[in-house]
């Protein structure tokens, strides 16, 4: 039996403000109904009765903990761009506007630096008028930046000296250990201010989350990418198209971007090792596939083949400095092929930051408007140190802890690997047995 997870959700206190939202609590009259804190949803689906793990489902209650017309609500967005941020922001302003009623929504210029008592940068009034077209433009309307998460003190000042009583933070991995930082600093000054996140993660890698906003976009641009590297590879003799996406520790982007254009061949991610020399190497398998078809596709995530490329250091998030996986990768294939007397043409392609930029699709858009909501109603209901998730197509809250223990990583074993694998018809393992 797997050891329990303990998604117990804080909360600032009790409940105790009419909601002014009006739905029902008698199921079978056709209005929606209000949630309850006692309905769950399930996280483990293939696991005995007795194993099972409760997640909170998320969506407005009844009773408030904060009463409408006393509520400043903060929203910063932070780290690195992603489609749908302009969308999250959107739908929180409405709906704190429209369904809470409430008057008083300032957007933290570039993230936690924002907050920061040095900061210049003006304080961003939001109301539905000037959140109504910013989801038609990529990127945020609130600028962004890594950082300052770390210095909890400074920021809890601001909150306190701006009488900002739920902050909401857009954000990946850092974001979030930032805001339950900023929580944990709450909590020893006894302030009753909710800390809310939405999951910001292009490389889909935070735990307990079934899919973070911006990621289904970031796969539709990167097949465009690896389509028009399939074309120049194959209108020429030898051709091979190289193609970089986003994912440092997770190869989710390249994966599903491998099964929704079927034109690549390899696929590299940081969850399967590879080598590029010996009988079993990339190289050797490469030219074994232009002999056979005159031109080839290699998909690779960034944080794919880290043991062949040094870097040192760590960004402003405290994430880790990675080689270029991508250049190094050109340079070694170019330098196998000129050594053995085989003209190749290889186009490299590193769509990155025109994926970040991009305007959500869609079916993003639809999420984070979803998201946006019930990141507001958990607000509303007191709930803090909280992130929004969906978990087996339901919206729940997961505690931020919980979300950012592990990253979330593809298992090499699974069906998701199993079907690139046979879609890209590259070998199950491209590594040189040693005895």
């Amino acid at each position: 039996m797997s050891e329990a997870i303990d998604f117990r959700v804080p909360v600032l206190g009790e409940c105790t403000v009419d909601s002014p939202i009006i739905l029902s609590q008698i199921l079978g009259d056709n209005v929606a109904n209000y949630v309850d804190d006692e309905a769950c949803v399930i996280y483990r689906v293939d696991v005995s009765a007795s194993d099972r793990d409760l997640l909170q489902r998320a969506g407005p209650r009844e009773k408030l903990f904060f009463a409408p017309s006393n509520v400043h609500a903060g929203v910063v967005t932070c780290g690195g761009l992603c489609p749908g941020l302009n969308d999250v922001i959107r739908a929180m302003t409405r709906c704190l506007w429209y369904h809470y009623g409430v008057r008083r929504i300032s957007g933290i210029p570039f993230g936690y630096h924002g907050l920061l008592p040095e900061s210049t940068a003006e304080v961003i009034r939001l109301d539905p008028d000037y959140v109504d077209d910013i989801h038609k433009i990529g990127g945020t309307c609130l600028g962004s930046s890594r950082g300052g998460g770390e210095r909890t003190g400074d920021i809890v000042d601001s909150l306190e000296r701006m009488n900002i009583n739920m902050l909401f933070c857009i954000g990946g991995d850092g974001t979030q250990k930032g805001a339950l930082s900023i929580a944990g600093e709450i909590e020893r000054r006894g302030l009753e201010i909710a800390i809310v996140g939405i999951p910001k993660t292009i490389d889909n890698d935070l735990s307990f989350i079934q899919k973070s906003f911006g990621f289904e976009t970031a796969v539709s641009i990167a097949s465009e990418a690896v389509t028009s590297a399939h074309t120049e590879a194959h209108s020429a003799i030898n051709g091979v198209g190289l193609v970089k996406l986003m994912g440092r520790d997770s190869g989710f982007i390249a994966a599903h971007t491998a099964l929704a254009c079927h034109e690549a061949n390899f696929v590299l991610i940081p969850e399967v090792p590879f080598e590029l020399d010996g009988p079993n190497g990339l190289l050797r398998h490469l030219r074994d596939r232009l002999e056979r078809r005159n031109h080839a596709v290699i998909v690779v995530a960034e944080g794919a083949g880290q043991d062949l490329v040094a870097a040192e250091g760590t960004d402003a998030s405290g994430n880790r400095l990675y080689g270029d996986i991508g250049l190094y990768l050109r340079q070694r294939i170019v330098r196998y092929f000129r050594d053995e007397g085989i003209d190749i043409n290889l186009k490299y392609i590193d769509p990155g930051y025109i994926i970040r930029s991009g305007v959500a699709v869609p079916t993003d858009s639809v999420y984070c408007s979803r998201l946006g909501n019930n990141a507001v109603h958990a607000a509303m209901a007191g709930k803090t140190k909280v992130l929004i998730s969906l978990i087996n197509d339901h919206f729940v809250h997961v505690p931020i802890r919980c979300a950012v223990g592990v990253r979330n990583t593809i298992d090499p074993e699974s069906s998701l690997w199993r079907d690139v694998v046979e879609a890209t018809q590259q070998p199950l393992l491209m590594v040189n047995k040693t005895r």
